[in-house]
């Protein structure tokens, strides 16, 4: 069986792999250089991104297609140029300006898409019909229940006392759970993430070279 050596694509992704989990000892040069090289290679990649997705098709192609049917871009391209006037402490103020517009017209377009897409939905998904099995039932009094509780808790108008003190700690259990389940989801995705790496070590890089150095 012919077995091919790593090469240097797999020699670079597993140095810098070894380098970020060298932080596991202690925090060193190594893990210091591959994490700016993370980080580096990202923003650079996002930022190809925007320009991909969003800068060429929504406003090079138009303005070099036809200028006087898109002259107006100009204005949000402007509003964007003006942001990084921030960097000039003097001038730094007039990049409120942009950020004033950028927060109004994001809080306009997006409220309802929010409301629709999210606070609807939620409201809608709490509204569970008590009907089906004795497990469908239970399930829909303790999402109404986990529901009312916690928005109990965040009703800060008034004390929490009488009913609403026992309800609001009841509240605090249902968001513990939430928050619980909701760490532990991300637990999973980081180890199925370590678990990736560790599979490109063993299989694609170590393995490989210590069969190729045994002769095998």
């Amino acid at each position: 069986m012919h077995l091919q050596l790593p090469g240097f694509g797999e020699w670079v992704a597993a140095f810098l792999t070894l380098c970020i989990f060298s932080f596991l000892y202690r925090d060193n040069v190594l893990y210091r250089i591959a994490e700016s090289i993370f980080a580096g290679i990202s923003f650079g990649y996002y930022v190809g991104l925007a320009k991909l997705n969003t800068l060429d098709p929504n406003l090079f192609r138009p303005l070099l297609g036809d200028f006087g049917a898109h002259w107006s871009l100009l204005i949000p391209f402007a509003l964007g140029l003006l942001l990084y006037v921030r960097y000039i402490p003097k001038l730094a103020w007039i990049s409120n300006w942009s950020l004033a517009v950028y927060i109004g017209y994001y809080i306009g377009v997006n409220l309802l898409q929010k409301l629709h897409g999210d606070i609807l939905p939620q409201a809608r998904g709490t509204m569970i019909p008590l009907t089906g099995g004795w497990g469908a039932v239970l399930g829909g009094i303790i999402v109404f229940v986990g529901v009312v509780t916690v928005l109990i808790y965040f009703f800060f108008s008034s004390p929490h006392r009488g009913p609403l003190k026992p309800a609001a700690r009841l509240g605090i259990y249902f968001l513990m759970i939430s928050f619980g389940a909701s760490f532990g989801y991300t637990v999973m995705g980081r180890v199925s993430l370590l678990i990736g790496r560790l599979t490109f070590l063993v299989h694609d890089w170590a393995r490989p070279l210590l069969l190729s150095l045994m002769g095998g």
